[in-house]
């Protein structure tokens, strides 16, 4: 239950009579905030979606979609959702992701779980990233019909997006959903976005061989030889730094993080093992794998004649960035809702995995990545109606009534 019940009667349009039987936008909101869906890349904080994607297609049922839940292949107890309105190619996907973070309960001022209304804001865990995005659809769609529309409209609900984006990447892999536009509201503070960075997790470790420290010549110190190791990868940060620039990121260069170093088990022994993470953001035209290959050549080479025995293996297998014409529609009309330039982030987001699939993308959400993966995390008030208004302006622009420009030529 919202703390402030009376909140329903300032803004009357949440309860206006729907075209189907479905609760309001806050008991939306409220219901899925309560089903938890944590995922992580530590099993014991793991958690399914099944629950968040079924709630959510028994409401676009309601609303005349046509619902399909897959389940995730190797994730047992995930599945993405695919529900379409309307028939033929092109037209338009509007998409989230249904997993959180974890959370610290003891940091949170309220229930991470219960949806709670104080100073103007909507606390609860996917407030903001993401899951308060899919109640602001469906109140935009409840204003269509199927048979309103010329173009498909698509709503996509995906799994396990803040761990691995296992969801996004089977989607590519069954070569769905086609559709020739594709918003994703992650939260960009309802600025529209049409780059950000990529992503790459390595892991790099050092195998050597222990001994007594008392003679250096009884081992091959592994803590020793990731020197040359951090060494090398700070020069080459330097290196693509200095050739890779885009003045349009607050970061305008690509970052390389040097976040954790473990190596060795006692004082008085040689470290026998040692082991490194890296994050590297790669900007627009810098493709993963030929990034790979330079840093294990450039690693391998800062070792010869050490001892040691490089391993280099990803601890995901890694996002591409994004980039969307400035020129394409898409941009353009939301850029023309807002009155806002489109801009970029530094955050990954599954924008390129719809890109793969034929869709010019952009992010688009009414949260704020200062919110996300935060404790208290929020969704203002001030955020819904613009967000409900502009969604049906860009269903209305792509699905209703699209210009030839705009029709389907990537069916």
């Amino acid at each position: 239950m919202l703390q402030t019940p009376a909140y329903r009667s300032i803004h009357p349009i949440f309860t206006t009579a729907p075209m189907a039987i479905i609760p309001t936008l806050f008991t939306q909101m409220a219901e899925l905030i309560a089903l938890p869906s944590v995922s992580s890349v530590s099993p014991e904080y793991d958690q399914g979606n099944l629950a968040v994607v079924e709630r959510l297609g028994t409401w676009l049922e309601d609303l005349g979609f046509v619902v399909e839940l897959l389940p995730l292949s190797t994730r047992p107890g995930k599945a993405n959702l695919i529900a379409t309105l309307g028939e033929g190619t092109g037209g338009l996907v509007l998409a989230g992701h249904t997993d959180t973070v974890p959370y610290d309960a003891a940091l949170w001022r309220y229930d991470p779980f219960r949806l709670t209304e104080a100073d103007g804001r909507l606390y609860g865990l996917g407030t903001s990233d993401m899951k308060g995005f899919f109640p602001l659809v469906i109140e935009a769609v409840r204003r269509f019909r199927a048979k309103d529309l010329t173009e498909p409209l698509i709503v996509l609900a995906t799994a396990d997006e803040e761990s691995s984006m296992d969801g996004a990447k089977e989607l590519v892999e069954l070569g769905r959903p086609r559709a020739r536009y594709a918003i994703i509201g992650e939260p960009t503070g309802l600025v529209p976005v049409r780059m950000h960075k990529g992503i790459l997790m390595e892991g790099i470790r050092l195998v050597g061989r222990s001994g007594h420290s008392s003679d250096p010549s009884l081992g091959v110190n592994a803590l020793e030889g990731m020197t040359r190791v951090l060494q090398a990868l700070l020069v080459w940060r330097e290196e693509l730094q200095a050739r890779y620039h885009n003045p349009q990121f607050h970061v305008p260069v690509p970052t390389l993080n040097l976040g954790h170093i473990h190596g060795g088990d006692n004082p008085n022994r040689i470290c026998g093992m040692c082991e490194l993470h890296i994050d590297l953001r790669p900007l627009p035209g810098m493709d993963l794998e030929e990034l790979r290959s330079a840093m294990r050549k450039r690693l391998a080479a800062s070792l010869v004649n050490s001892g040691l025995e490089l391993e280099i293996f990803p601890l995901f297998c890694g996002t591409p960035a994004l980039e969307t014409p400035a020129s394409s529609p898409v941009v353009q009309v939301v850029e023309g809702l807002t009155g806002t330039r489109a801009g970029a982030v530094a955050f990954a987001t599954e924008a390129p995995y719809l890109q793969q699939l034929g869709a010019d993308t952009i992010a688009f959400g009414p949260g704020d990545i200062a919110q996300a993966h935060q404790p208290n995390e929020y969704l203002a008030h001030d955020r819904l109606q613009p967000t409900i208004d502009c969604l049906a302006a860009i269903i209305q622009r792509f699905c209703v009534a699209p210009s030839p420009v705009e029709k389907s030529a990537k069916g």
